[in-house]
């Protein structure tokens, strides 16, 4: 089995791609595993793998992207759901319909993938805007909480969050307020790099090295996004080029519980 290619981990501006077809699946036919990953999808929906992909599959806090994939021969489906194998490591599924059951995509077909773009544009403002809350509370806060550390985030727009190990009280609500609005207006370029262990260690970062064997590596390099002139993270997901572009972002609570904190964020 070979690992899908994320093309729009190397190029996030791509909103149409050519790809060859490798695998359709109808849903009834998927191990359990693999079908749990949507439980929305119909038995008489299908799964389509390709070479490569620019569809973002959900994961590491970011909803997946939707859109469409049309073939030469008029095949038209339509994407509404992408995950990663559960069962294939680096296997990229496409969950969707095919408008019309004769013309279900062949493997070795090209097809042409197409992104809801206004779609991605905001999932990405949304991405960069939760890494920019994560390294304002982590500036102004890493040394006033007790055990702080960064623990996960979600970047869906109705439960957009960061959460942080340790307690921060309610009064640091306005400041964290500040700090966002600081780093957005500095207009501060987010760029994409890829890094192996040493550096992350050469940076100062090897608390930040992921776990090779969980993401099933081997030689590869880690893909990090960098806010220049704040914070980098190890991240798969898309972006946007500055934070500017990520808009107001509002500190909307600070809830706690079990000793982790919640900070919520939203964007207008």
């Amino acid at each position: 089995m070979q690992r899908t290619y994320l093309a729009f981990q190397h190029n996030a501006k791509l909103h149409t791609l050519q790809a060859v077809v490798t695998a359709v699946r109808s849903v009834a036919t998927l191990e359990e595993a693999n079908k749990g990953l949507y439980k929305q999808a119909k038995e008489d929906d299908h799964v389509v793998v390709t070479d490569q992909t620019i569809f973002h599959p959900q994961g590491g806090g970011q909803p997946s992207d939707a859109g469409v994939m049309k073939s030469a021969g008029g095949g038209h489906f339509d994407v509404s759901m992408v995950r990663m194998s559960a069962i294939n490591n680096g296997e990229v599924l496409h969950f969707g319909r095919f408008t019309d059951v004769s013309s279900i995509f062949k493997p070795g077909d090209p097809v042409t993938q197409t992104i809801d773009s206004e779609r991605r544009n905001i999932y990405s403002r949304y991405h960069t805007a939760g890494h920019v809350l994560g390294s304002a509370v982590r500036h102004l806060l890493e040394k006033e909480v007790n055990n702080f550390d960064e623990l996960k985030a979600s970047h869906f727009p109705d439960s957009a969050s960061c959460e942080f190990q340790g307690l921060i009280e309610g009064k640091w609500k306005d400041g964290i307020q500040a700090r966002v609005d600081e780093y957005i207006s500095k207009n501060m370029p987010v760029e994409i790099d890829w890094w192996d262990e040493n550096d992350f260690r050469v940076n100062g970062l090897e608390r930040l090295i992921p776990d090779r064997r969980a993401m099933g590596m081997t030689d590869e390099k880690f893909r990090v996004v960098k806010i220049v002139g704040a914070e980098v993270y190890p991240c798969g997901g898309t972006h946007v080029d500055s934070t500017e572009l990520c808009g107001k972002t509002n500190v909307r609570k600070i809830s706690r519980a079990k000793g982790v904190s919640r900070v919520s964020y939203v964007l207008p």
